[in-house]
């Protein structure tokens, strides 16, 4: 029979990767991301593939999130030269995403060498570089939603937007082996349905096995609306004591969401701030991507832009200002208060965020907002957490300012839009939980078992079952 095997995203929330191999001899690999978070978990992406890259004959990817694509030049690097399957939106994204994953990768080398130069050590080479991307780049296939398309010998795959991103997919993979056709459906990343300019996830009925996503397997979200009003309330807050706002975020999907928002609250007089700064260079390049494929916003939210004579999320908030250039990124920390400052990354592992925490972190009057999941080994995981003090630029700072979490922002499904998403299949497929902390995975187990008297399977790293 054809064969499933769990190598990524097993109990844990990054590095996204599954292989399938079809009795046939069809081997295609679902994911292929970076992992992500403590040092020991980014080590583990140098690790050899523990399958040989020359042997596959497709990959597939669900949307262009790095934890999903970013080691696709590496495995390129390594020899695979087929078809890199994803959405026409996604493979824009991933062109912007990957060219900067290198760009950091090479430059994070340069600097690490550099020190071990001094000690005597033996300098390191990049995970990948510039050219092994531009060559992974070369190797895409943009794939429409709803059209089943044939990726392998015997292996049909069929894209259904997943509301997550511009461009995210569930992905629904039909096997042919030896006259027994097997579909396994992978959830991929499955939006929050409150999200905008999203569309909500497509349902789906029929799988024989299901791979669901769990990062938020624990809880639901707060009510949007609650989420909104209270940034809202943070927002005049820090207005009143004189501070600026930091929100680290994702350069794709969170800052266009972030955008929108603010965008709203100009537009309804509830933005006393009366400059926002985008100081991220990824993020502005996303901003035209998302632009070019504004047909594909859900419709209420489209119509809104519509309204204001606007197709662009950025030009429904005329106080934006986009900062591309590092001496504009430097000039913003000569704003000591009345800002609203987003800037990446996400989980403030690196990025131009840092630099503004070293300029406002110790300041009381500082509101530092995180709209999304902070990974564990992640310094927005330790300033979550309730650090005191974190070292950043070889430096150790004071944490003063008031730190907010709104987990009514996620992009992702909570526990009860994971429940009725998946309620929706019949005759109880094989269920595995994947792409989640193992005590969110368990929650979401017992709450299956609970509510749907359903019992699903946490598989193994390096699992393999038989479709």
């Amino acid at each position: 029979m054809a064969l499933l095997s769990f190598l990524g995203a097993i109990q844990q929330v990054t590095g996204s990767r599954y292989l399938i191999e079809s009795r046939d001899g069809a081997r295609v690999l679902l994911e292929c991301g970076l992992r992500q978070g403590r040092r020991e978990d980014e080590e583990g992406n140098r690790q050899p593939f523990p399958f040989d890259p020359l042997t596959l004959d497709a990959v597939v990817v669900s949307h262009a999130h790095l934890d999903h694509t970013g080691l696709l030049p590496k495995l390129v690097k390594d020899g695979y030269r087929g078809p890199i399957f994803a959405t026409e939106a996604s493979c824009a994204l991933m062109e912007l995403m990957l060219l900067d994953a290198a760009h950091l990768q090479e430059k994070d080398a340069e600097w690490e060498n550099k020190w071990r130069a001094r000690l005597g050590k033996a300098a390191i080479e990049p995970l990948y570089t510039t050219r092994d991307t531009e060559r992974a780049l070369q190797l895409r296939r943009p794939l429409p939603y709803g059209r089943a398309t044939e990726v392998a010998k015997g292996v049909q795959v069929t894209y259904h937007d997943a509301g997550h991103i511009l461009g995210s997919a569930i992905v629904e993979v039909e096997v042919q082996d030896h006259h027994l056709q097997r579909r396994l459906v992978f959830s991929g990343d499955l939006g929050n349905t409150c999200s905008p300019l999203m569309h909500d996830p497509a349902i789906l009925d029929r799988a024989d096995v299901v791979l669901l996503e769990s990062t938020y397997g624990d809880r639901d979200h707060r009510r949007s609306e609650d989420t909104l009003d209270e940034l809202a309330g943070i927002l005049q807050q820090a207005h009143r004591d004189g501070g600026n706002v930091l929100i680290p975020s994702f350069a794709v999907g969170r800052t266009q969401d972030l955008i929108y928002y603010l965008g709203r609250f100009y537009q309804e007089g509830r933005l006393p701030q009366q400059a926002v700064f985008l100081d991220s260079p990824m993020a502005i390049r996303a901003n035209a991507i998302y632009s070019r494929f504004h047909e594909q916003f859900n419709p209420v939210d489209r119509a809104a832009l519509q309204a204001k004579g606007v197709r662009r999320v950025e030009d429904w908030l005329p106080v934006l200002r986009c900062t591309e250039s590092p001496e504009e990124s430097m000039a913003i920390n000569r704003v000591k208060s009345g800002a609203v400052i987003i800037a990446g990354s996400g989980m403030c592992t690196g990025g131009r965020i840092v630099h503004h925490f070293k300029h406002n972190l110790w300041r009381s009057e500082c509101h530092l907002v995180f709209p999304g999941f902070q990974a564990r080994g992640t310094l927005g995981r330790a300033i979550v957490d309730g650090a005191s003090t974190v070292k950043l630029l070889h430096q150790r700072i004071a944490v003063r300012a008031q730190v907010h979490t709104l987990g009514g922002f996620s992009a992702h499904a909570g526990q009860s839009q994971l429940l009725d998403w998946v309620a929706h299949f019949e005759h109880r497929p094989e269920l595995y939980l994947v792409h989640g902390e193992l005590e969110k995975m368990q929650t979401l187990q017992q709450a299956l078992r609970q509510r749907l008297n359903w019992i699903a399977n946490i598989p193994e790293p390096g699992e393999q079952i038989a479709l």
